[in-house]
């Protein structure tokens, strides 16, 4: 298995709201290009994303489905990437001081690419699982920036 760990500055359910927006998923995900639709229960065991993997023009429509939910916590799923196979992907939020440890791990499961030794997919998901993280911390500071924006009095932004 493949894992990453990041901090962010926000406690684990600020994360989490951004984790169960699922038409947010192409905007921290690495790789996901568009949102197709979301499952009306997201992130309900079994609901799903459907969406676009890849750069346009070569894009392939995916799917990403709840394998397990236990909010904020805990996050499971099975992103499909076909043809070359599915990953299992579960994200952790751990409370810290002063806000969340979220982990990632991931592992290729079926098709193709579970072939390839674990070193090669950490090679390989490490940088991206890495970037997703970090675009992840970002959403989840804007809209804490957005909300403290908006509660702030009349003529003052909450922007510095």
């Amino acid at each position: 298995m493949v894992e990453v760990r990041r901090f962010i500055a926000a406690e684990p359910q600020k994360v989490f709201d951004v984790l169960s927006d699922g038409w947010q998923y192409a905007n921290w995900v690495v790789g996901a290009a568009h949102i197709r639709a979301v499952d009306r229960g997201w992130p309900a065991a079994g609901s799903r994303i459907h969406h676009k993997i890849g750069a346009w023009p070569v894009q392939m429509a995916d799917v990403t489905r709840v394998l397990k939910l236990d909010a904020p916590a805990l996050l499971e799923l099975e992103a499909e990437v076909r043809p070359l196979g599915t990953a299992w992907v579960k994200m952790e939020l751990s409370p810290v001081d002063g806000g969340t440890e979220v982990r990632m791990t991931e592992r290729i499961v079926h098709g193709p690419m579970a072939a390839i030794p674990i070193g090669v997919q950490a090679l390989l998901l490490k940088p991206r699982n890495a970037e997703s993280l970090s675009r992840l911390a970002d959403l989840v500071q804007g809209r804490i920036a957005l909300a403290d924006a908006a509660t702030a009095a009349p003529g003052q932004s909450g922007v510095s």
